[in-house]
This record gives C-alpha cells, structure tokens and sequence, in this order.
C-alpha cells in the first residue's frame, strides 16, 4: 500500500535545472527522513541527498551534489523535492526516492534524469 511516485525529470542541457518530486501515499512521511539516490547505467546505486523526519528537516548531501542540489520536504503535501541545479552529464541518472521505516525500506519507480547538450 505504500507508494512513492517520483516525478520531474526528463531532457536538460548541461547547466540546467530541474525539480524532482516524490509523493508518498499509504503512509504519512512526517516523522520519517526521506531520501535521494540515483542510478546510472552499470553503476551501483548512489547516496545523493537525504533530510530528516519532522517539521525543521535537516538536510545531508553527497560531495558530488553540495551546492547543486536542494533537498526539500512539505508534510502537508506528503511531498519531497530535490531541486537539482547546474546540471552536469555526470548527473544523468535514474532518480529514486526512498523511505527507510523500521521494518522496510520503500523506494519509487525512479525519474530519468539526462543532461546531454
């Protein structure tokens, strides 16, 4: 019944932006950090940026990302962002988001993300 729907990504030229949602349904996220990862094809999944549960989320982001990337949360929406800015090709990737709860973790279908001129 838990279900995260990721959203927002698509084609971008090096230098770019975009804005990546992920909704949750089937469970309430407040309390719960939420989490980015992305995959690139023949690469392990990789930690991008996370930001912890309640209302004053506290964000962390992976080196490669610190100054680009904005993690963001809305409780009310049941909603995470991360806003992915200066877009590199190195940043082509499937975008996942992720819940880790005490029993499971719960990730989406993930949203491709290609930057390519």
């Amino acid at each position: 019944q838990v279900q995260l729907v990721e959203s927002g990504g698509g084609l971008v030229q090096p230098g770019g932006s975009l804005r990546l949602s992920c909704k949750a349904s089937g469970i309430t996220i407040n309390n719960y950090a939420m989490r980015w990862y992305r995959q690139a094809p023949g690469k392990q999944r990789e930690f991008v940026a996370a930001v912890t549960g309640g209302s004053d989320g506290t964000p962390n982001y992976a080196d490669s990302v610190k100054g680009r990337f904005t993690i963001s949360r809305d409780n009310a929406k049941n909603t995470v962002y991360l806003q992915i800015n200066s877009l590199k090709p190195d940043d082509t990737a499937v975008y996942y988001c992720n819940i880790r709860t005490l029993l499971n973790d719960y990730w989406g279908q993930g949203t491709q993300v290609t930057v390519s001129s």
